[in-house]
């Protein structure tokens, strides 16, 4: 059996790639290719835990008071989480001829840790190096998206910011997905107008999909 594509979505809070996500998802569906959507965090146990710092249920003592828990302590849980979700769901389903599509994936620990780390030397390659085992995705989309057209977006949504979600380092992120293709030199990126309409940045997913493929649109 002909295995699937494994196909990653990434960029900055407010890009949209959970949206996205879903609409490929359908378009390969309507084509009748099979598809499988998924996340990062996962839904596993390691990835629950994550979305739980994430959303401040769970925090670490210190001694200035209660803290999420640090860059270092954060990328070695994101790559933990990364490996299991290979292992029990992305794998499989790339075995079965299922296509992948995954919101966020090592690209996002980089950035994220990167950034969070205020500039600590070495910390994409630290990051780099405890993923070198993670499989790499057939396609990478990033959504670029002007920081204030994110910020909107986030601000519609219900429940309160998450634990990166602060309009400073949201800045810095997409100033660092802007060049994240020199930290992956091997792998396929494709960047992405994410400031259109959800519909102009379908399309554009969709090519991109479909040359992966090697089909017309």
């Amino acid at each position: 059996m002909i295995e699937g594509h494994f196909i990653v979505l990434e960029g900055i809070d407010g890009a949209g790639t959970t949206t996205q996500s879903s609409i490929l998802a359908d378009r390969l569906a309507d084509r009748g290719l099979p598809a499988h959507t998924t996340r990062e965090p996962s839904d596993g146990p390691i990835g629950v835990l994550i979305r739980q710092i994430l959303t401040g249920r769970v925090v670490v003592p210190g001694s200035h008071g209660a803290h999420a828990p640090g860059w270092a302590t954060m990328a070695a849980l994101f790559t933990a989480d990364r490996l299991d979700h290979l292992e029990s769901e992305i794998v499989p389903n790339l075995l079965d001829g299922v296509s992948v599509i995954c919101d966020r994936y090592d690209h996002s620990s980089v950035a994220y840790q990167t950034v969070s780390s205020n500039g600590h030397d070495g910390v994409s390659d630290w990051v780099l190096e405890l993923n070198r085992h993670a499989r790499r995705p057939d396609l990478t989309l990033i959504l670029d998206v002007d920081p204030e057209v994110a910020a909107s977006r986030r601000g519609m949504r219900s429940g309160g910011p998450e634990l990166y979600e602060v309009s400073e380092m949201q800045v810095e992120l997409a100033k660092f997905y802007a060049k994240i293709d020199e930290l992956f030199p091997a792998d396929t990126i494709v960047h992405i107008d994410a400031n259109e309409g959800v519909d102009h940045v379908a399309k554009a997913v969709w090519a991109e999909v479909m040359k992966l493929r090697g089909e017309s649109i």
